[in-house]
């Protein structure tokens, strides 16, 4: 293919950078294994190096599945707007009638007090909030025990850390727990991290009236043709399932996370709106062309424009951004929309004002940039060790940005 919206000089060089991240020795960081896509209206170049698995030294194939955490988030809030656009749900209405156990909430009067010391919610929660994360309830970056709310949470295991399918009970008791604890904020106060996506899909699957796996194939995966999206991996696509593997700290060696039979071998009993999803380089690019082209796919419309737009844009006012995000500093240069990250001042080579997107802890990034008509996703078998994007993740970023032309 002859690089008309590339320099191929520049792409060989984006190749170079991720081959030495394959190469460096795994207990310094190495990946063992990726699957890269760059595209550019209509240009689209993919590279997969390195092995999908440590012990075969299976090869990275480019149809490869992975397990793409967070990048799940995403595709839960289109589904949600698919429903807005049925008029079926509303954005500022509660979510009482659908979610009766969250009717009726108490907020804790600060985060580290007793689970009883509560203040009536002002208000119910609404579809909005649970699409910006401003519930009033998410993950903490602390340990389990740090607070009280913390470690009832965990206790209770409605996935308070690192995706695990086989830990998380069905829909309705998963719900039933949650509607126990009370609050950590006021409903639409401030940010808060991942709960919100896991309790929209219980929305989605009961305003629908179908399972969440049924919907989101029907309605989203069928459409985009993502034949590899899904909560779980079919046999007959199981040797394309990369192993994942985490950094163990107390050794520094790698470490087996989920095997190719493990967790995501199964349909679990509660699909994670918020990091359930398996998927390929391919089925993902279909969802972030689709977002790209405004809510179209092969001349058909799965999403209108101004859902679209409404989903990638800010949401977030100054005050809430000033609160902060995981991390300290996180929103100083971006804010959240419906499921994803939006930048809003350019501090960074590879992060353009407009661009949006979101990472999978699992070991996944991807990125849409409106202004230059570009998709990066990156997809590895390593999970992250931060909620800050890693080496690879950050080069990928640069060498993408470096490589466009005109």
């Amino acid at each position: 293919m002859t690089a008309s919206q590339f320099s191929s000089t520049r792409l060989a060089r984006a190749k170079a950078i991720l081959r030495q991240h394959v190469e460096r020795d795994v207990r310094e960081g190495g990946i063992p294994g990726l699957v890269a896509l760059v595209s550019r209206r209509g240009e689209v170049h993919v590279e997969a190096l390195g092995v999908s698995d440590l012990s075969s030294a299976t090869p990275m194939g480019r149809d490869a599945i992975f397990r793409i955490s967070s990048m799940t988030k995403p595709i839960t809030a289109a589904a949600a707007l698919i429903l807005v656009e049925e008029c079926k749900l509303r954005l500022d209405d509660p979510v009482d009638p659908w979610l009766p156990e969250l009717a009726g909430r108490r907020v804790l009067r600060r985060l580290d007090g007793p689970l009883d010391d509560t203040v009536p919610a002002r208000r119910a929660i609404s579809l909005r909030d649970l699409l910006t994360f401003r519930m009033g309830f998410g993950q903490l970056m602390a340990p389990p025990d740090a607070y009280p709310i913390s470690r009832a949470a965990h206790e209770r295991q409605i996935g308070m850390g690192a995706p695990q399918p086989s830990a998380l009970p069905a829909p309705d008791e998963w719900l039933r727990r949650l509607g126990e604890l009370p609050l950590m904020a006021q409903p639409g106060e401030r940010w808060h991290y991942n709960t919100a996506s896991d309790v929209l899909g219980v929305l989605i699957a009961r305003c629908s009236g179908q399972a969440l796996p049924t919907f989101l194939r029907e309605r989203l995966f069928d459409p985009l043709g993502m034949q590899d999206t899904g909560f779980s991996v079919p046999e007959h696509a199981a040797s394309r399932l990369t192993t994942s593997y985490f950094n163990d700290f107390q050794t520094g060696e790698l470490a087996v996370y989920d095997p190719v039979g493990g967790q995501w071998s199964h349909p679990p009993a509660f699909p994670s709106g918020a990091a359930g999803l398996v998927s390929s380089i391919a089925d993902y690019y279909a969802f972030a062309q689709m977002l790209l082209d405004h809510g179209r796919h092969n001349n058909q419309r799965v999403l209108s424009r101004a859902a679209v737009e409404l989903m990638t844009s800010d949401q977030l006012s100054v005050e809430q951004r000033a609160l902060g995000g995981l991390l300290p500093g996180d929103f100083d240069h971006q804010g959240w929309g419906f499921g994803v990250s939006v930048v809003t001042r350019r501090q960074e080579l590879s992060a353009p004002v407009g661009s949006y997107g979101w990472d999978g802890g699992l070991g996944t990034t991807w990125v849409n940039d409106p202004s230059e008509g570009v998709i990066a996703l990156l997809m590895t078998t390593r999970l992250w060790t931060s909620p800050r994007r890693p080496p690879v993740a950050l080069d990928f970023a640069t060498a993408v940005c470096q490589a466009l032309e005109g």
